[in-house]
């Protein structure tokens, strides 16, 4: 994670040992213990996943490769991490749920949440130098119309 003035604005995620590396810019970052209603001990409990809106090939990679940064939860786990894309920023949110009734459920969030931007995806392993690059952010390019990345 890179820091700037204390407070993180990018993330480097490589998969060991073949790749691949995403590189990351952090926006709106509310570390957990910002929070103003956090909860006091955490969850160990793995968490479930939800990954919103990668419909493109470069977004399918990115959800995939987000996916296996985690382990497989239980099914009686309560924490949940939503990764949605939203005009290509991808929104994290931490939660913890809780049933009320067997038609309400109540959330809580539990910290940190951030908003990412995707600007780099490389083929190999951080260490490696002369990795292909399979995507890049090129947000100076002329096009016909607006497309989304991810």
């Amino acid at each position: 994670m890179h820091a700037h003035r204390g407070e993180p604005d990018g993330i480097i995620i490589s998969h060991f040992p073949y790749g691949p590396t995403l590189y990351f810019g952090l926006a709106n970052v509310t570390l957990r213990h910002d929070l103003k209603d956090k909860m006091d001990t955490m969850s160990e409990a793995y968490p479930h996943l939800i990954f919103h809106n990668f419909s493109t090939p470069s977004g399918v990679r990115i959800s995939e490769a987000l996916k296996h940064l985690f382990p497989i939860p239980d099914a009686e786990s309560k924490r949940v991490m939503t990764l949605s894309n939203e005009n290509d920023f991808i929104v994290y949110r931490h939660h913890v749920y809780e049933m009320a009734d067997y038609k309400t459920v109540m959330l809580k969030e539990t910290g940190p949440r951030f908003d990412m931007k995707a600007f780099q995806i490389l083929l190999g392993t951080i260490e490696m130098t002369d990795s292909k690059v399979e995507w890049v952010l090129r947000p100076y390019m002329n096009t016909a119309k607006k497309r989304k990345a991810l």
